[in-house]
C-alpha cells in the first residue's frame, strides 16, 4: 500500500490515490484438517478473492506468488511481482531447542504461522520447514534456527515474491515502477516449469530462478511418488 502511494505521488507530481484494504478469508484459509491436494489444491486461497475482482468489490488482490495456480484467468491477468524477499527455506526449532533428529518422521501441517509455531512450541512437531520469507515479513526472524541454501533445498516456485492481480481492461497506471523486473523473469520462468510438468499442490516439484543482469540461472526438481525417483537440473542462458 504505502510503496504504491510513494510511487504514485513520485510519478504523478503530488496527486494522491486512496487505498482500501479489503481483508478476506478462502476456503485454504478455513479448512485446516486436509492436506491442500485432498480439498482442492492452491486454488481454494485465491477462489475467494477472483470472485471479489470479478464482481467489482475489489480492484487488485495481492498474493503470495507460489500460493498462485499454474492457470491464470485471462480475465484476471497478472499485473506486476513485488521485489523478492528472501526465497529461501529454513528450519525452525521448538524455542531454546537446538539439536536435530536425523532419523525424524515428517508431516505435514496446515494454518498460518502463528498456528504452526504454537503447535511446535507445545510439542506437537519437534521442528518445522518454512519459507524465510513469511517469518522476516512478520518479524519472526528470530525464530529461525538454519537457512537451506538452494542447494540444499530448492525453494517453491514463486516462494518469497508478491503478486498483484486485476481485471483485463482496468487501467492500472498507478502500478507503473512497482513490478521488478528480476523478480518478474525469475517468477515467470519457474511458474513455467512447473506449468510445464503439470505440478500443483500435490506434485514434489521446485523452481528457483537467478537473474544477474541479461542472465538467468535455474534450479529445478522433480520427484516421482509413484516410483520413488527424483531428477535435479540446472539451467544458464539469457534472461529475456
Amino acid at each position: 500500500k504505502s510503496y504504491i502511494e510513494q510511487k504514485n505521488r513520485e510519478e504523478n507530481a503530488g496527486s494522491e490515490i486512496t487505498v482500501n484494504i479489503l481483508t478476506m478469508k478462502t476456503t485454504g484459509d478455513i479448512i485446516l484438517d486436509r492436506t491442500l491436494d485432498k480439498v482442492g489444491g492452491k486454488g481454494l486461497f485465491v477462489k475467494e478473492l477472483d470472485r471479489a475482482l470479478l464482481d467489482g468489490k475489489s480492484n487488485l488482490s495481492v498474493h503470495s506468488l507460489k500460493d498462485m495456480p499454474m492457470e491464470v484467468p485471462k480475465e484476471l491477468p497478472l499485473l506486476a511481482f513485488s521485489k523478492r524477499e528472501d526465497p529461501r527455506d529454513v528450519l525452525v526449532l521448538p524455542e531454546g531447542v537446538e539439536k536435530l533428529y536425523p532419523e525424524m518422521e515428517v508431516k505435514s501441517i496446515r494454518g498460518n504461522l502463528q498456528t504452526r509455531l504454537r503447535k511446535l512450541d507445545e510439542g506437537e512437531y519437534s521442528g518445522l520447514i518454512l519459507a524465510a520469507a513469511g517469518l522476516k515479513r512478520l518479524g519472526l526472524e528470530s525464530r529461525i534456527s538454519r537457512y537451506f541454501t538452494p542447494d540444499e533445498m530448492i525453494p517453491s516456485a514463486g516462494q518469497g515474491i508478491l503478486a498483484v492481480q486485476g481485471r483485463k481492461g482496468e487501467d492500472y497506471g498507478y502500478l507503473d515502477g512497482y513490478c521488478d523486473r528480476d523478480a518478474w523473469i525469475a517468477g515467470t520462468a519457474e511458474r513455467a516449469y512447473v506449468k510445464y510438468l503439470d505440478g500443483g499442490c500435490s506434485s514434489p516439484v521446485a523452481a528457483f530462478a537467478e537473474v544477474d543482469g541479461d542472465e538467468i540461472f535455474i534450479r529445478g526438481l522433480y520427484y516421482s511418488e509413484a516410483t520413488g525417483k527424483w531428477l535435479t537440473g540446472q539451467i544458464r542462458g539469457a534472461a529475456e
